[in-house]
């Protein structure tokens, strides 16, 4: 267990700094928002035409039923490739630098959707229409899994170290702007359409349409210079890292003691504490914005309208949380901060829940947004920045996004599964969910004793800071 600062930055820069203006930082903050606001309105494009009409296009002549489980089990094979995704372009963009793979993960995401948007249905080619469905949705993921942690890594990268909360923040808003983009999408298309337009062209029109966001990411990281941090690390040579063992004949001969202790270092001591933040926050993202809905819905017995439109209400509201949480992670530590609203978290989850169980609209909706952006929004705005500072320049796009996406794989995949069985168990009482959120909660808190505080550490340390 660690509490300690981190390593002193000796050793760690070059002679001469790379020179990046605010015209560059703007573009990598533009960069980072579209990127991710890009591929949370991908997965929820999917999501929302897997339950609404791709049973009916793609997976006919089977049971109603069995479409349904069949288009959401397409939807959830996005979510198998992430993880491979993350390692794979991850470690290319630990050797390479990061602008280019962040050029490839949008357009490989991107272009599947725009592509899932001109393809044949069932009726038209039979077999292969839901074969070519699977297919883009394993590259989308593939892309996907590695353009988020990207686009942390990159923001950190490029930010001022005593800046960096609040414009890493810019992530996390692009999960509530490509979310709420997407649902509203839809929520046109199923308000002016017959349900045989729909079926018939509308469907197509969304994921044609994010053609138009995809083109200008793409022209913007056409224009966005390589990661200042990236160029400047001790253990990269002409915008290419070298081999281990070119990083310890280099760090031997010229008596880099940092990078000597880099290489010895034990990568477990710091995927503990990360894998423990990261694990706590996609938990609590599960529960409340996947199982949430399900709860409102089926066990309160309240109308779809309430659940959808606490979601939506709390996702702005978060707009505001989000690049606060930021700045006060700027202002007195990440770790600091992650303890602080874990433990407000622990505090809210009983009165919280309560008020959500009265079924009464506005207590639902005052319980539900509180919690939320308390114990998901809050985490994931430390959450986005934390990650990368916790590890090496070595490592660190690599690390970050396997991390990322293997901890929110299995606990976004069995917290809303467990919450499910054990509250039907006990009749549809509450006390389940708070007794998960308790726990996803504690998750944090407990990283917060195995590390150090890592704001305004030198990312181009090849140390982890653990």
């Amino acid at each position: 267990m660690s509490t300690s600062t981190p390593p002193p930055e000796t050793g760690t820069t070059n002679a001469t700094p790379a020179q990046r203006s605010t015209g560059d930082l703007a573009r990598a903050a533009m960069s980072g928002w579209l990127g991710t606001a890009l591929e949370f309105m991908d997965f929820q494009l999917y999501s929302l035409a897997a339950g609404l009409v791709f049973g009916q296009l793609f997976f006919t002549g089977s049971s109603p039923a069995i479409a349904v489980v069949s288009a959401m089990a397409t939807y959830a094979v996005g979510y198998v490739a992430r993880p491979v995704g993350a390692w794979y372009f991850g470690r290319l963009g630990d050797r390479v630098g990061r602008t280019k793979v962040l050029f490839i993960t949008i357009a490989l995401m991107g272009g599947a959707t725009t592509l899932i948007g001109a393809l044949p249905t069932v009726h038209d080619i039979g077999i292969l229409a839901p074969i070519l469905l699977v297919v883009l949705r394993l590259v989308q993921g593939f892309g996907a899994g590695a353009e988020i942690s990207g686009a942390g890594v990159m923001l950190a990268e490029y930010a001022p170290a005593r800046r960096r909360g609040i414009i890493a923040s810019l992530v996390a808003l692009g999960t509530n702007c490509g979310t709420l983009g997407a649902s509203a999408i839809w929520g046109i298309l199923v308000a002016v359409l017959s349900e045989e337009q729909l079926l018939a062209w509308g469907w197509r029109i969304p994921f044609l349409g994010s053609a138009v966001i995809l083109l200008f990411a793409v022209w913007v990281r056409l224009r966005l210079k390589e990661s200042p941090v990236f160029e400047e690390s001790p253990h990269v040579t002409d915008g290419v890292a070298l081999t281990t063992e070119e990083i310890r004949e280099k760090a031997q001969r010229e008596n880099d003691t940092p990078m000597l202790e880099a290489l010895e270092q034990k990568q477990w001591r710091a995927m503990v504490p990360a894998f423990l933040l990261r694990f706590g926050q996609a938990g609590n993202s599960g529960l409340l914005q996947t199982y949430m809905v399900s709860f409102i819905t089926v066990t309160l017995a309240m109308s779809d309208s309430v659940a959808t439109s606490v979601v939506i209400v709390s996702s702005l509201c978060a707009f505001v949380t989000v690049p606060i949480v930021g700045a006060l992670g700027d202002k007195f530590g990440r770790r600091r901060m992650y303890q602080v609203m874990s433990v407000i978290s622990l505090i809210l989850i009983v009165p919280t829940m309560m008020a959500i169980a009265g079924a009464d609209v506005p207590q639902v909706f005052i319980g539900y947004i509180v919690m939320h952006n308390v114990s998901v929004m809050a985490l994931a705005s430390l959450e986005n920045l934390t990650l990368p500072e916790i590890f090496g320049s070595r490592h660190r796009y690599a690390a970050t996004g396997v991390i990322r996406e293997i901890a929110a794989m299995i606990a976004t995949g069995i917290g809303p599964v467990i919450a499910a069985a054990w509250v039907a168990a006990t009749t549809g009482s509450w006390i389940p969910v708070a007794v998960l959120l308790g726990f996803f909660t504690i998750c944090p808190l407990i990283a917060t004793l195995l590390m150090p505080e890592v704001a305004g550490r030198d990312l181009k340390d090849p140390r982890n800071a653990v």
